[in-house]
């Protein structure tokens, strides 16, 4: 029909405008947190970009559903107060046979969502977590930067180096502070320089001075030295095994049914459920008064939004607790709102009106009979 392939095309430009907007804001949102993780030292700073990339891609399935339930929250709303949607009623159809339309157009989104939320998404967590690591594995020279100071991968320790002279190799006026086993260390040297002695790497300092307390204490030792060697570079990551919940592959979390790994199930098909509703729920609310500014359905639909994945992020936690079972949890918030999209889609298909729906009372035509005198 024709009506069908105009709102199919006008579906299309408001939701490729709405994709741009969001995945603009989304990637400025992000591009910002990662440059202060990378100033923090979680990430290398060379790879901002690639972590940013990767982060909104773990963003697309959310993106993708807000943007397709916005704009069929703005199509119909402007068919609404254009009495575009007068003359689709007039002819005989109802709102509900707006549903087979919609779908045709929304179906490769749905999918779309469905791939990313079951296998890209873990798959682009997982990258950003190797990236993480990987920096975090660097040995504690790969950490220092002239005029910076740099903590260990331990944290026990901070660098600092004035000048460095020949690629890492060596540089003037070292200064390190360590607090370990209850004593607080502060070694100063005018040069410095790394040496390999068998299979350990050594920091060598010389001509500096070492200043050396146990801490809650008053006791102070100083001591001057012209050649004295710390050993650094031990990998404190080597024997880690965990792996996020958040990096599983799904068939994994389907094999293994823990807790925690339900918990991230819900979410992964929450995210592809959301999407089926969120279109049901867009046609029902879509009905817009003429008088009412524009705003008004976009605003509720963002609350709507933010309310339903609000409900899944809960939901996440309250599974890997224990305090809500995986199944009752998918039984109850989404099919509780389909089966509230589907009554509000009826009640507007039918024409039905909220008080009929719940019982409330009629005015009858007796009580306004004159009384004779």
């Amino acid at each position: 029909m024709l009506f069908h392939s105009s709102i199919r095309k006008e579906l299309a430009r408001s939701f490729g405008a709405t994709l741009i907007v969001l995945a603009t804001v989304v990637m400025t949102m992000t591009l910002i947190r990662t440059l202060g993780q990378a100033s923090r030292g979680s990430f290398n700073p060379s790879d901002v970009m690639l972590v940013m990339g990767y982060t909104v891609l773990a963003y697309m399935p959310s993106i993708l559903t807000m943007s397709l339930f916005i704009a069929i929250i703005a199509t119909l709303s402007r068919m609404y107060r254009e009495s575009e949607m007068v003359i689709w009623f007039s002819s005989g159809k109802g709102l509900a046979t707006l549903l087979g339309p919609l779908f045709r157009f929304a179906w490769p989104v749905l999918l779309m969502v469905a791939a990313l939320a079951l296998l890209v998404l873990p798959w682009s967590n997982q990258k950003i977590q190797t990236l993480k690591a990987e920096y975090e594995k660097r040995g504690d020279l790969e950490r220092i930067e002239p005029g910076q100071f740099q903590e260990s991968a331990g944290g026990k320790r901070v660098f600092f180096v004035e000048k460095d002279a020949t690629g890492k190799q060596a540089g003037n006026n070292v200064f390190i502070a360590t607090n370990e086993d209850g004593k607080e260390t502060i070694t100063s040297a005018r040069r410095g320089w790394i040496e390999t002695i068998g299979q350990d790497r050594f920091l060598m300092l010389s001509n500096g001075q070492r200043l050396e307390s146990v801490i809650g204490t008053s006791s102070l030792k100083i001591s001057e030295f012209e050649e004295y060697g710390i050993k650094v570079g031990v990998d404190i990551l080597a024997d880690s095994n965990y792996v996020p919940i958040n990096t599983r592959p799904t068939l994994a979390l389907f094999e293994s049914q823990t807790l925690p790994n339900l918990a991230e199930l819900s979410w992964r098909l929450g995210l592809i459920f959301a999407a089926v509703n969120l279109v049901i729920i867009a046609i029902a609310v879509s009905s817009a008064n003429p008088r009412v500014g524009r705003s008004a359905n976009l605003v509720f639909a963002l609350f709507t939004f933010v309310l339903y994945y609000n409900l899944l992020s809960l939901g996440q936690s309250w599974i890997a607790s224990g305090k809500f079972g995986f199944g009752a949890f998918l039984a109850t918030v989404h099919g509780g709102a389909l089966a509230v999209a589907i009554v509000w889609l009826a009640k507007g298909h039918n024409n039905w009106r909220w008080r009929t729906l719940l019982g409330g009372p009629r005015l009858a035509s007796s009580t306004l009979r004159k009384t004779p005198t």
